[in-house]
């Protein structure tokens, strides 16, 4: 006789339990009418904006499908896959909740779809609990203060544009600067406990460069990757972004410190313009309709600090159109985010990497996540630096004149070592303390002349 364990009874029961909650006893269905573009129209079921409906395409076969709209008497729906197979009067049938997503450890060394499905080959992906994709509201008064900083290992951040554990920040750039290597850095060095990455609308041949070449093998262990390219349908790329959040959202209620690296939030943008725009919205600006803008809070405001312990610290790319950063994408992403990273064409054609324009790049939370002696610090390195790029076409013509402005000959002597410290390799690691120290010890040097001419001034004063 095979004796059964208590725990093994508690799996047995949960694996039926599963099933259970997933049939449907009362089924609240209706047939497709039409199909208008990228939407289908049916008639019934009796349904919410917001729900999910399932649509048959063959003998058990299923699209999923959720309601944008309505139209009289008729239900508006984006589906969330391929309209291959749909046909006048196929059935469609209520689901009665809004997408869940599985969540747990195993996901972690996954790449998954944007609504959970397994892409890697190795199977199917068993987890215990599921977690809605539009997650659940967080009062702003149970979020705890931002108060530790994350560190991502690369100097250029760490040190001027340190970022706090649970701040939501952007990475502002054109295409081609370097973003993507910028985040495979930061899932490789950071010292989070998991990242949650979304690629979001990329190109499908990047999606695997990026798990293997930028994320690499021990990247991708303490990892899941979500994945929605391009040439999949709107809706299947705007669930990517919001399943990625939810499973974030999982890890942090464990009380872990999650990185969540979406690539991009343009490309997010740009698939609700799609839907907004099927479903029968005005164009606002630029072709974006109203509900882009009311919808990119609703995404970014799910990263933060929550009561449980944990934190979701945001890396959120934007792609600027023709390198303008004042785009409304770009300007409406500026508004809602903590801080930005700008990375700049010119470092990038000077073979500058990573290509951080410093002076152009902001964490709101900074002063809240360092100590004193590192940001005077920061705060000199970041005058120098101005002082010489205000300067810097006079200085290559030959125009300026040492002793003009002791600031910007200070820079002059200095620019060397300050360009060498935001330059960083791809494999080049350096921790948060080693950052630090020598940032400190690069400004203690230069405040050292300062201090012998004081003294001597003050000598011959006395004499």
């Amino acid at each position: 006789m095979i004796r059964i364990l208590p725990h093994e009874k508690i799996d047995i029961l949960s694996k039926y339990k599963e099933i259970v909650e997933d049939v449907e006893v009362i089924k609240f269905s209706g047939n497709v009418e039409r199909i208008v573009g990228l939407t289908i129209e049916s008639v019934g079921p009796a349904v919410k904006y917001g729900d999910l409906c399932r649509i048959k395409t063959g003998e058990s076969q299923y699209l999923y499908a959720e309601v944008v709209g309505f139209n009289r008497n008729r239900v508006i729906l984006m589906p969330i896959g391929d309209m291959k197979g749909v046909v006048p009067g196929a059935e469609v049938y209520a689901v009665g909740t809004s997408l869940m997503v599985p969540v747990g450890k195993e996901l972690l060394g996954r790449v998954i779809s944007g609504i959970g499905k397994p892409l890697d080959g190795r199977g199917e992906i068993f987890t215990r609990a599921k977690y809605p994709v539009e997650g659940r509201e967080i009062n702003p008064l149970n979020r705890t203060v931002i108060s530790q900083p994350l560190s991502v290992g690369i100097r250029a951040i760490d040190g001027l544009i340190t970022v706090g554990r649970g701040q939501r920040i952007g990475i502002f750039s054109g295409s081609g600067v370097g973003k993507s290597t910028l985040l495979g850095m930061i899932a490789r060095y950071t010292d989070a406990d998991v990242n949650v990455i979304a690629l979001i609308g990329e190109r499908g041949r990047e999606v695997k460069d990026f798990v293997e070449k930028e994320l690499g093998a021990d990247g991708l262990k303490r990892s899941v990757v979500v994945a929605a390219t391009s040439d999949q349908p709107p809706m299947l790329r705007l669930r990517g972004a919001f399943l990625a959040h939810a499973i974030a959202e999982y890890f942090r209620d464990q009380g872990m410190a999650v990185n969540l690296l979406l690539d991009s939030v343009t490309r997010f943008a740009m698939a609700q313009r799609e839907v907004g725009l099927a479903a029968g919205e005005p164009s606002a600006t630029r072709g974006y309709p109203p509900s882009v803008f009311s919808m990119m809070p609703r995404l970014l405001e799910r990263a933060g600090t929550s009561n449980t312990g944990g934190s979701i610290t945001g890396f959120y790319t934007v792609l600027v159109e023709g390198d303008d950063m004042n785009e409304p994408i770009a300007d409406a992403a500026r508004g809602i985010l903590d801080g930005h990273i700008v990375l700049d064409r010119k470092f990038a054609n000077k073979g500058h990497y990573p290509a951080i324009n410093v002076l152009a790049s902001v964490s709101r939370c900074m002063k809240d996540v360092v100590d004193p002696e590192h940001l005077k610090a920061a705060y000199r390195f970041r005058e120098l630096l101005a002082a010489y790029s205000e300067s810097e076409d006079l200085i290559n013509l030959g125009g300026y004149v040492r002793g003009a402005n002791p600031t910007v000959d200070k820079a002059i002597s200095m620019i060397g070592q300050m360009n060498e410290f935001l330059r960083q390799g791809i494999y080049e690691h350096e921790t948060f303390d080693g950052t630090k120290s020598r940032l400190i010890s690069m400004m203690a040097e230069e405040e050292k002349p300062k201090t012998r001419q004081r003294q001597q001034a003050t000598f011959a004063g006395v004499r």
